[in-house]
């Protein structure tokens, strides 16, 4: 009698399909290559550029009466509360069998929040008298926490690269412009620095998306019941 052939685990559901790698992974560069444009051109700056002036005119003309909103949407983007939308995105993740994607719902808008922390030392850019300002920590965190949940929709819908790239990037971008709008309303930043924000997060969560893909394979543990039943 021969013996049984030894079973393999099918690898866990990628967090990015193959079809969005190669777009988001040029989407991740391109963020990189602004965030670096950006803070070398204000860096060690301490007052609104031309640029700045103009699209903070226009965004004040727009909402300057809404700074209550403002001061709500503000929240979001404090460490307390945003810890806790991580927690419960990736506990979302893992009650829907994502297990792969609930680390990246933890890892990523951590490495997010890391590296704004240390981008603003570096780059050196203040707002009110000494106050470091780029890139926009609120920015990167809403976009980064949105761009986890859009993923987990786009798994869920099980879309085509086309859709699954509408999603991610329409739905991470009405985020972080909702929150950029309240940072510009509030003057609690320039607006390069929440489009400097918003492309930490794209270049990060991606970036870490993709290496958890490539790991997964090896971590059995990412492998839900009915993955391995498959």
């Amino acid at each position: 009698m021969s013996p049984m052939p030894e079973r393999r685990d099918p690898p866990p559901p990628p967090v990015l399909p193959v079809p969005m790698r190669r777009p988001m992974a040029i989407l991740a560069g391109l963020a990189g290559i602004v965030v670096t444009v950006l803070a070398v051109h204000y860096a060690g700056t301490a007052t609104a550029g031309p640029l700045d002036q103009r699209l903070r005119a226009g965004v004040w003309n727009l909402f300057g009466r809404a700074r209550p909103g403002a001061l709500v949407l503000d929240l979001f983007g404090e460490p307390v509360v945003a810890a806790l939308l991580v927690a419960a995105l990736a506990a979302l993740c893992l009650a829907l069998r994502r297990r792969a994607l609930a680390v990246v719902a933890l890892v990523g808008p951590a490495l997010t929040g890391v590296a704004t922390t240390t981008l603003k030392p570096v780059v050196g850019r203040t707002i009110h008298g000494g106050h470091l300002a780029y890139p926009s920590g609120h920015t990167a965190t809403v976009t980064a926490l949105a761009l986890v949940g859009m993923l987990l929709v786009a798994s869920l819908v099980r879309s085509g690269r086309a859709v699954g790239l509408l999603l991610v990037l329409g739905g991470a971008g009405a985020a972080g412009a909702v929150m950029a709008v309240a940072q510009i309303v509030l003057d609690a930043h320039y607006p390069t620095d929440t489009v400097g924000g918003f492309a930490v997060a794209l270049a990060v969560v991606p970036a870490t998306a993709l290496l958890v893909d490539r790991f997964a394979a090896r971590w059995r543990w990412l492998r839900s019941p009915t993955d391995a039943s498959r």
